[in-house]
């Protein structure tokens, strides 16, 4: 048994060390080893210039969107937000906080067939409007709720 864990932790190494050494080498770069990362759409400032981004609009109807967000936030560096819709043929969502520096939080590509519900922690800089988006039968949707975000934690 002893011998065993010793042999699964020396290969986790060797393997963690084969790769440290070939990203010091330039061989691999952490570029490759990850997703493209959509820089025009995280990195937009202004609530419609993210929207145009993310959405290819910033002029999106309201549609059928459950979005569970605190009123009041003790915390706005994890403020928890659910996004969840009984739409069809979802195959994206999106969410916004209409005040940060760089609006657009998240976005997430959907399987088909998946149920259309998110939960995340996001970051709000200050009070501000919380906006979801879900694309569904190739249109994009959206809701809005506001959440307050107290300073210092006291709830006022």
């Amino acid at each position: 048994m002893i011998s065993t864990k010793r042999r699964v932790f020396l290969k986790g190494t060797l393997a963690a060390g084969t790769v440290g050494v070939a990203v010091g080498a330039g061989l691999l770069a952490p570029s490759k080893l990850l997703a493209a990362w959509p820089a025009d759409m995280m990195q937009a400032e202004g609530l419609d210039s993210a929207m145009q981004a993310a959405l290819g609009s910033a002029d999106v109807p309201d549609g059928d969107i459950q979005l569970s967000a605190p009123e009041i936030a003790e915390n706005g560096a994890v403020v928890p937000v659910s996004v969840e819709t009984g739409m069809s043929d979802v195959t994206e969502m999106a969410i916004f906080v209409e005040l940060n520096n760089n609006p657009l939080t998240s976005r997430y590509v959907l399987a088909s067939g998946t149920h259309p519900t998110v939960s995340t922690r996001i970051r709000m800089g200050e009070s501000s409007n919380v906006i979801a988006a879900v694309k569904s039968g190739g249109n994009w949707y959206k809701t809005v709720q506001e959440v307050k975000v107290t300073v210092g934690g006291c709830g006022g």
